[in-house]
């Protein structure tokens, strides 16, 4: 059995593809799982409204691939914060977050990435964050019931951009149901900007890590940076992060039009997978490696 789950995000190939064809395509490319994206716009938020029978046809297109959706990028919670000060804001929020753990629960999806905001397109008060935090208390809640987890994704603001700053708000809930998502690009950032060691701040979600986004970035920049063309000590991340306990792990890019987008989608597993192995094989446990099954 491999030692880890590699998944692909889903923007990382164009929007126009059927979900058969977005599966079909990343099982090729030699991922082991896809991520799908809730972001802020009405077309991705309509999926969480699918009907019963929608839902029956997408179940039915991920078992005839053979490639399931095992996590969720539920970045809609950027537009529609589960802090904002408008009251109508916020409720839709929440509506989002009871429909996208329903939702989960209907595709077998086992982890749901939160954006790690109390609010994004207004001005961040006390009042803000003091309804993120009865907000979040309610979605992990909800979250517990349903047997979904959690994940804070550390963010690009200042007000959830290290792996400790999401934990505070875990130690806060104290609940298994609620963990941390980091993205190695941003907190690289993060990290940097602060003058601390990226491997302190992972260290601080050790046993709360519970999948991370590989994605690259430059100082200031965090998206669209194509892979070897940041700052990323990837090596060295996905070595802490093993050691941190993760097994789960999502390579986070977007497809920019460019029509060697297939090739791309390879190079980068390949990049990237060759490091995890690395890391399982340096680590494999001669105990583990004898029993049946695990050769």
């Amino acid at each position: 059995m491999k030692r880890y789950a590699l998944g692909l995000y889903e923007k990382a190939m164009p929007s126009v593809l059927t979900w058969e064809e977005k599966l079909e395509t990343a099982k090729d490319a030699g991922y082991d799982f896809l991520e799908i994206s809730i972001d802020e716009s009405d077309e991705k938020i309509s999926r969480l409204y699918m009907s019963r029978e929608e839902l029956i046809r997408l179940r039915h297109t991920i078992e005839a691939v053979g490639l399931p959706i095992e996590t969720m990028c539920l970045s809609a919670h950027r537009k529609y914060s589960m802090g904002s000060s408008e009251e109508k804001r916020a409720f839709y929020g929440m509506e989002i977050m009871e429909r996208a753990i329903g939702f989960a629960e209907e595709l077998g999806i086992r982890i749901i990435q939160l954006a790690g905001y109390d609010v994004y397109y207004e001005e961040s008060t006390p009042q803000t964050v003091r309804r993120f935090e009865e907000n979040l208390r309610r979605a992990t809640e909800m979250a517990a019931r349903s047997g979904i987890l959690l994940g804070f994704e550390t963010m690009e603001t200042e007000f959830m951009n290290t792996v400790g700053k999401a934990m505070k708000y875990v130690n806060a809930m104290n609940s298994p149901y609620l963990n941390v998502y980091p993205d190695v690009g941003n907190i690289t950032n993060a990290t940097c900007r602060y003058c601390i060691d990226l491997g302190e701040d992972i260290e601080k979600g050790t046993g709360r890590i519970i999948a991370v986004h590989l994605k690259e970035t430059r100082p200031g920049v965090f998206r669209e940076v194509p892979f070897g063309e940041g700052h990323v000590d990837f090596e060295r991340a996905i070595a802490l992060m093993w050691k941190a306990g993760v097994r789960r792990y999502v390579v986070e890019f977007w497809y920019a039009g460019n029509a060697g987008w297939k090739e791309i989608l390879i190079q980068n597993r390949s990049r990237l997978g060759k490091l995890l192995d690395a890391e399982a094989s340096c680590t494999a446990s001669p105990a583990l490696s004898s029993v049946a099954g695990f050769a």
